[in-house]
């Protein structure tokens, strides 16, 4: 097995500038690596992190979640197992699927993109990170649940804390402390509204996981809060970041943006490759109930695997030409690429596939669609390069654009 002396570090700059290039490095000569400062087993070919998601010999468990998750979320969905985890997810999947999703929350989908574009559409200019993608999916949850988006200010702090405690793979004290303070901040704010919800359900979505039942099993107070913190960390951050690297995958591609221009069925194409290309999550870590033989190595039990999502989207073996963004390549399923039988990684893969994964489908489909017809000629803003940032999750932290104006 490597150590990580042979490799670029994760935690080094160099690592955060650019991590493509040490992920090559990974895959090809360093396929499991001990990783002394975060504690883990860092493994990156799409072989072995595909082995790790689906895990069909039950050799990887969430047990990381108890210190990765709880901390700031309390106890969530993705700690749990068996019959306990089958329950939970069985309370919360049907709103994000099928008729709810269609007939509740596409409006409000909509809506929400709709108003953030009319604050610019007359302009000429925007920046998609901050005047949009960082408003949107947070908005819309706001909305699924019935939430003042007064309070989208808070929602942002919040889910920004939340994701950078997540990503603390340096230890950082501060970022510890504002990820735990965050959890007792989002307890105080969403319990009254919840205990509020139960005795006046409305049809909104908070009032549906108030009121849905299993057999016979109810969701808890804990729980309903668990997951709404976990949807604004979750739905928040990534589809963020994931609306910014579409746009700038396409600006940088302009032929392909064309394409996309012409024939808005291709949206899905392009979130599909920009998830494998450029994943907004681009680590995801597991811990190994039993040892188990993965390439290079041996993984003991109790240990924390740290699946590199961003190589392995990006290995030769599995895509031709991966460093390459081509929404046409024939190697990645679109059709499937937002279900549990999705070949990129980046929603995860079996039974702790991301439960909001047609959610953010929808948002967007909607989103791309929307800012397409408000800017028909968008272009980079003059002299600007798309910079990514993050290590664990990942994406422009601005998108400067420039339009003709739609007509007042």
């Amino acid at each position: 097995m490597s150590t990580a002396q042979q490799v670029p570090d994760i935690l080094s700059p160099e690592f955060a500038a650019d991590p493509y290039p040490a992920y090559r490095v990974m895959r090809e000569s360093a396929p499991l690596i001990w990783h002394e400062a975060t504690q883990s087993y860092i493994v990156s070919r799409y072989e072995d992190v595909e082995r790790v998601f689906k895990d069909k010999a039950g050799q990887f468990t969430t047990d990381n979640y108890d210190w990765q998750l709880e901390p700031v979320h309390g106890k969530t969905i993705l700690q749990l197992s068996g019959r306990e985890h089958a329950v939970r997810r069985a309370l919360v999947a049907p709103a994000f699927r099928g008729a709810d999703l269609q007939e509740k929350f596409l409006p409000v989908i909509e809506r929400n993109s709709r108003e953030l574009i009319d604050a610019f559409r007359h302009t000429g200019s925007a920046d998609l990170v901050s005047d949009y993608a960082t408003r949107f999916p947070v908005n819309v949850i706001a909305d699924m649940l019935g939430l003042d988006k007064a309070d989208h200010e808070r929602f942002h702090r919040w889910y920004t804390a939340v994701i950078a405690f997540l990503g603390n793979l340096s230890g950082d004290p501060e970022v510890t402390a504002a990820g735990e303070r965050t959890r007792d901040e989002f307890a105080e704010y969403m319990l009254p509204i919840i205990r509020e919800r139960r005795d006046r359900l409305g049809d909104d979505l908070l009032s549906t996981l108030c009121a849905a039942e299993v057999d016979g099993v109810k969701m808890s107070d804990e729980d309903i809060k668990a997951f709404c913190s976990l949807l604004l960390a979750a739905g928040g951050e990534t589809t963020d970041k994931a609306i910014a690297s579409i746009f700038v995958n396409l600006l940088l591609n302009p032929e392909q943006l064309a394409a996309v221009r012409e024939d808005r069925s291709l949206i899905a194409r392009a979130f599909a490759e920009t998830l494998r290309f450029t994943p907004p999550v681009q680590m995801i870590m597991r811990q190994s109930a039993t040892e188990v033989e993965l390439t290079g190595g041996t993984v003991p039990a109790g240990a924390t695997v740290t699946c590199l999502i961003g190589a392995a989207n990006r290995d030769g073996d599995r895509y031709r030409d991966p460093d390459r963004f081509d929404i046409f390549r024939d190697d990645l399923t679109t059709t499937t690429a937002f279900s549990a039988a999705a070949d990129h990684l980046a929603f995860a893969l079996g039974r702790h596939f991301c439960v909001g994964a047609l959610l953010a489908k929808a948002e967007v489909e909607i989103g791309v669609n929307q800012l397409l017809d408000a800017m028909p000629d968008v272009r980079l803003a003059e002299g600007y390069d798309p910079v990514e940032q993050g290590v664990f999750t990942r994406g422009p932290q601005s998108v400067p654009v420039r339009f003709t104006p739609a007509a007042a």
